[in-house]
């Protein structure tokens, strides 16, 4: 787990990144910026369960892919969620929350991933310990306004120019946050249907 101290903003952004490509540098650096955050954790997990594991690349492999693409010294890229053995992000925030007092962050996802947040293992515990951003994805702008999560926690939603206070408000609390979008794919890249280099 990265260092660091109390009274911090952090933002945490997990991920299988099979591969990592520019659209996930996109949505750290969006986040870095809005959120205006010391530290971004960069978190590569074992594996997705509600994805399929067939074609999941090396763990190793998929940090060092990480640490190719990412220059930015605010971000963190860890594994620790391997050593632990956990593979639900409720249990992952748990932890961070008890071995980090007086830190405060920020639960960092994409669009695209909103459609199923409620299908992820205790969804409420998760929007009930940290903030969360959400990041624009293509396709997912709209889309965003009908997910079960925000509609539930529609009451908890705060306004997007009040994104740089969102890590210290108290959970639940969230925003959408618009901006630059990438195309890109770790599905399509994986299919060989895009480079992994393309922004938009």
């Amino acid at each position: 787990m990265p260092f660091v101290e109390k009274g911090m903003t952090v933002g945490l952004f997990g991920g299988s990144f099979n591969p990592p490509h520019a659209g996930h540098a996109l949505v750290a650096e969006i986040a870095l910026r809005r959120l205006k955050l010391d530290q971004l954790w960069w978190m590569v997990t074992p594996g997705n369960p509600l994805k399929d594991t067939r074609r999941l690349a090396p763990l190793a492999e998929r940090l060092a892919l990480c640490e190719a693409l990412l220059h930015d010294p605010r971000i963190k890229i860890t594994a620790f969620e391997a050593a632990y053995h956990i593979r639900y992000t409720a249990d992952t925030l748990a932890l961070i929350k008890a071995r980090n007092p007086g830190v405060n962050f920020v639960w960092i996802m994409g669009a695209d991933n909103l459609a199923d947040f409620h299908r992820w293992q205790r969804w409420h515990k998760i929007a009930l310990t940290f903030p969360i951003a959400v990041i624009d994805r293509p396709g997912s702008t709209l889309a965003f306004l009908s997910s079960r999560m925000a509609k539930t926690f529609d009451y908890a939603r705060i306004d997007e120019a009040d994104a740089p206070i969102l890590a210290r408000s108290k959970a639940p609390a969230w925003t959408f946050i618009h901006g630059p979008r990438s195309l890109l794919s770790s599905t399509a890249i994986r299919n060989g249907t895009q480079s992994g280099s393309r922004k938009t």
